[in-house]
């Protein structure tokens, strides 16, 4: 059992006085992929889904097409981290025996040890249409974030990505130390659920840098929705890859970067409807 969230006794100081308790903070620890007894990469992160972890970053980095690429995955404890051991066909793993990295990725880290810039700002996949969504149906998924976050509501220290399907409801949430982390959960328990994800959009906690997006493209979601701001680079990916990124997302509105054709004030059957 890995244990997500420590208890921490802590001396507080305030308006001049001292007093005792305990906070729950998040637990961060090493978490070493590895493929066919190599390990590829090393990241800091929160030790829960951590099968999600394991194959949303094989998927978002381009290691592997889909989940059924993984042949087996296996989690064994170590003393100082956890190895999440997965083992693949023999052609997919020569492929990347050419790209692997044999480095520590801290926390925020999203693309840590490539080898070359253009690796940096590879092209994003091109997302499909895919769905329309009002602003009514953003500003709902964004506020539904809040209450499903179970570490955070403890914490307060860590961040989560989302999935939000047309039908009006989340339909998965993953959360980690590590806003990359989370995002890849979020992609593992999508492929591993079978999600389509053309009909829904992805919800960050985060700030939008270009490693997101590329993340959210692999996904292939159309539309990707954050609380903060979006990095230009990033906003030139979302734009090259056809997803309509949408930031700064508050309680009274949000700001629309790319393609802002999939955000109508009222859907057809609702205009319909109306006439």
């Amino acid at each position: 059992m890995h244990v997500a969230v420590q208890a921490i006794d802590r001396d507080i100081w305030r308006n001049n006085a001292a007093s005792g308790g305990t906070r729950f903070v998040p637990e961060e620890t090493p978490l070493a992929l590895t493929y066919n007894g190599g390990t590829y990469a090393v990241m800091m992160g929160t030790p829960q889904n951590l099968a999600d972890f394991a194959v949303g970053f094989s998927v978002s980095e381009g290691i592997v097409k889909s989940v059924d690429d993984i042949k087996s995955l296996e989690m064994v404890r170590l003393d100082d981290g956890i190895e999440l051991r997965m083992w693949l066909a023999s052609e997919d793993a020569a492929r990347i025996n050419q790209r692997r990295r044999h480095i520590a990725g801290p926390t925020g880290c999203g693309i840590c040890g490539i080898e070359s810039i253009a690796e940096a700002v590879r092209p994003a996949a091109i997302v499909r249409d895919g769905q329309t969504f009002t602003p009514e149906q953003v500003m709902a998924a964004m506020q539904a974030i809040a209450p499903l976050q179970s570490i955070n509501l403890q914490t307060r220290a860590v961040h989560a990505a989302a999935f939000w399907s047309a039908a009006g409801s989340i339909v998965a949430l993953r959360e980690d130390v590590g806003r990359h982390n989370a995002l890849d959960k979020l992609a593992g328990a999508l492929a591993r659920s079978r999600t389509e994800p053309g009909g829904g959009m992805v919800l960050l906690t985060s700030r939008v840098s270009v490693e997101m997006v590329q993340k959210t493209a692999a996904i292939g979601a159309p539309v990707m929705v954050a609380v903060s701001a979006p990095t230009a680079l990033a906003v030139r990916t979302a734009e090259a890859a056809g997803i309509t990124l949408i930031a700064i997302a508050r309680q009274d509105g949000f700001e629309v970067f790319s393609h802002g054709g999939r955000v109508v004030a009222r859907h057809a059957t609702e205009v319909a409807d109306v006439a």
